[in-house]
């Protein structure tokens, strides 16, 4: 009797033992108790108590005490927050953003998915199941296009449409790749592409007949080379594709042909050639000196870099990090709040700092931000971001709005003073005050009107003529006053170029280029 009667004992205080732990263990996680759990625990405690002596039992209890303070570290430790070691250890790598550009069929989509696949961000399988889908649609060569071209839309048509993007790394170097579209109704869209760019690629087919369409008037090339220029792309990788073709089969002279027809023309539209420009020879379809050398047995003449080598080779632009905040927003969309997308032209952007939305002057917070789809603490200029703000409606965002610090806001324009170049104006037109274009300006796209023409620049001397200037012909440089219809967001060439270059089309053509050089003062 006296046995049982201090079991019974023994039981009850475990019973509250178990209980403290579990009202301990209980609050620690945020008051939430699973009774089964509870009871479970309980009867195992009991049927252990029978077998074993009072020692036993007051270890065991240390033990659930010790097993319970574990887990509720485990719990408190909060699962997703990131560190930023693996953000710093991808930032040593340098970043560059690439343009692909040129003429509609060079091979620009086929060479950013080969590249792609070079670089391992493609498996087999995928290329096995592009291949298939390409066959069926009787386009065997299209199939690499297919990793760039993911819309229904474009791989029917063959024809890029969106800028498409994607990713590589190399030893040195993290790339973006920003595939522009090459048919001239899609130039709107390259010109976006190539305002994010530091460096471009310019695809050129060396098939007879394709390079000559491209590089006549009204071809692609000589359009895309001028519009990168304008935007800022100051350095041109110019690779000469499809040099596998039955046409050219590797001809050294077809080579030197379009080599020597490109440099006068690269040189005139502000290229320093020497300096800025390469050319290569490379087959987008076959990956041949691309990754890899070519082998001397295919082409014996060839003794310059591959692709690869020659993207790692490229400078790195300036950039400054310290700099007032400006990323000019090229989209948005809703994802647990509102995300707009851009590139960082100057300053660094953290999780949790205060910036503005311009020119609707709206106060937001920065709650995250993605860095090639992965979530890193901060980023500087340079960088393709993807940027999760609050206090702002995504309905309220438009593109060509830019995200700026609070500090040093952007100008909020809707006049300002340009440096213009007359490029090649539409049959029987002259250039005057009244002339209404297409103003492409970082991410803004506005409709724009000539003011005045306040002065004409001698092209030899580059200083003001003295004569009254009403009216200007292809070829002019023209200092005038550009009015818009809405606010947007600009600076001055000098001291901003990538939010102070421009370009003016009209009906599907580059009329003229630009670049910022007064804004109103500030009165307000």
């Amino acid at each position: 009797m006296v046995y049982l009667w201090l079991l019974f004992v023994l039981m009850v205080d475990i019973e509250e033992e178990i209980r403290s732990l579990q009202l301990d263990s209980a609050e620690d996680n945020t008051g939430v108790i699973n009774p089964e759990d509870a009871k479970l625990e309980e009867v195992e405690k009991l049927d252990r108590m029978e077998e074993d002596s009072k020692d036993d039992v007051s270890l065991n209890s240390k033990d659930v005490q010790a097993e319970s303070k574990v887990k509720d570290k485990a719990v408190s430790a909060p699962g997703d927050v990131e560190t930023p070691d693996e953000m710093e250890e991808d930032n040593k790598k340098r970043h560059l953003n690439v343009v692909f550009i040129g003429h509609v069929d060079a091979g620009k989509s086929t060479t950013g998915g080969q590249i792609l696949f070079l670089s391992g961000q493609v498996d087999d399988r995928t290329i096995q199941k592009y291949e298939k889908e390409a066959k069926d649609k009787s386009r065997e060569s299209w199939y690499m296009a297919y990793i760039m071209d993911t819309n229904e839309e474009e791989r029917v048509k063959g024809k890029t449409v969106e800028v498409g993007r994607a990713h590589f790394e190399t030893e040195t170097t993290r790339f973006t790749i920003l595939d522009a579209p090459g048919h001239k109704s899609y130039v709107p869209n390259m010109i976006s592409g190539a305002s994010q760019a530091d460096i471009g690629v310019l695809v050129i087919s060396a098939r007879k007949g394709e390079f000559e369409t491209g590089y006549e008037r009204g071809g692609q090339t000589r359009e895309h080379v001028q519009l990168a220029k304008t935007l800022g792309v100051s350095k041109l990788l110019v690779v000469v594709n499809k040099m596998d073709d039955p046409t050219v089969n590797w001809s050294k002279e077809r080579y030197d042909e379009i080599e020597s027809k490109m440099i006068p023309f690269l040189k005139s539209s502000g290229y320093n050639v020497k300096k800025d420009v390469l050319f290569l020879p490379i087959s987008g379809l076959l990956g041949t000196n691309m990754k890899t050398r070519i082998d001397k047995s295919v082409c014996s003449w060839w003794n310059g870099p591959c692709l690869f080598e020659a993207l790692d080779a490229v400078e790195v632009p300036l950039r400054d990090p310290k700099g007032p905040f400006r990323m000019p927003i090229i989209d948005k969309f809703k994802d647990m709040g509102t995300v707009v997308m851009g590139k960082v032209e100057s300053g660094s952007i953290t999780e949790g700092d205060s910036l503005l939305v311009m020119p609707n002057k709206t106060q937001v917070k920065v709650v995250a931000v993605y860095c090639d789809e992965t979530k890193v603490r901060c980023a500087g200029p340079g960088e393709n971001l993807r940027v999760r703000l609050s206090g702002i409606d995504d309905e309220d965002i438009l593109a060509g709005f830019v995200l700026s610090s609070i500090a040093k806001p952007i100008a909020s324009v809707t006049e300002f003073v340009a440096q213009l170049q007359i490029l090649e104006l539409l049959d029987n037109a002259i250039f005057t005050a009244g002339y209404k274009a297409v103003l492409h300006i970082h991410s803004v796209v506005e409709e724009c009107e000539i003011v005045e023409l306040l002065q004409q620049i001698d092209p030899k001397t580059k200083k003001p003529m003295k004569k009254k200037v009403l009216f200007v012909k292809n070829g002019a440089v023209v200092v005038s006053r550009v009015q818009v219809n809405n606010m947007i967001c600009i600076e001055k060439f000098a001291d901003f170029p990538q939010l102070g270059r421009f370009t003016l089309r009209t009906e599907g053509k580059t009329v003229a280029v630009g670049k910022v050089t007064g804004l109103p003062s500030v009165s307000s």
